[in-house]
């Protein structure tokens, strides 16, 4: 895009929350992807590439081609990582609560809540690098997220969504270890290819 086309943001507008609230278990593997692409799927790349500039025309070289893309694409996932590892605010939902913090759903609360037809729903409430919605994770700052937040057993909320709105029941709120999926090896990777042909 041409700079021209860029506008500068307004002082008096808001931005987006710069704090990353997640979970330990969340950092975790956010560390864990980022340890395996500095140590091992970056290297075995550079590898590959250093193999194919060795095997001439570099224009018409799939392999080259390929593996100059691919480190553009980990080398920015390792930026990525490192920035959201940097700016992480680990919220352990485990942590002992008391008062209205133990009552209220706050981040890292797991809320079971009905909707208009009496359907219960339990979610966990985490960051947005953990959303699982096989798991029933659902972000803080989702639609849902934000109208549970603050809210405890017996409060009505409005969920607000594009068709219109939607009341809510909340039934219990509570507070315990939230299991994040742990960063699995991608199949795909170089650095897993290189390790089943040795």
């Amino acid at each position: 895009m041409r700079k021209g086309f860029t506008r500068k943001p307004q002082p008096d507008e808001p931005t987006a929350p710069v704090k990353n609230y997640i979970t330990p278990s969340g950092l975790e593997r956010l560390k864990d992807e980022h340890r395996f692409l500095l140590t091992r799927e970056r290297p075995a790349v550079v590898e590959v590439v250093a193999w194919a500039a060795g095997n001439g025309d570099r224009s018409e070289n799939a392999d080259y081609q390929y593996g100059k893309r691919r480190l553009r694409q980990i080398d920015g996932r390792i930026r990525f990582l490192t920035k959201r590892i940097e700016a992480a605010e680990v919220v352990d939902p485990e942590a002992r609560r008391s008062g209205q913090a133990a009552a209220k759903a706050f981040f890292g609360a797991t809320v079971r809540y009905a909707n208009a037809a009496g359907t219960e729903r339990v979610v966990s409430i985490v960051g947005t690098d953990e959303v699982d919605l096989n798991r029933n994770h659902i972000s803080w700052v989702s639609p849902l997220g934000r109208a549970l937040m603050k809210s405890a057993a017996g409060d009505s909320v409005v969920l607000q969504l594009p068709g219109g709105t939607e009341n809510l029941t909340v039934l219990e709120v509570r507070y315990e270890r939230i299991s994040v999926e742990p960063f699995r090896e991608p199949a795909g990777s170089e650095a897993s290819a290189k390790r089943v042909t040795r």
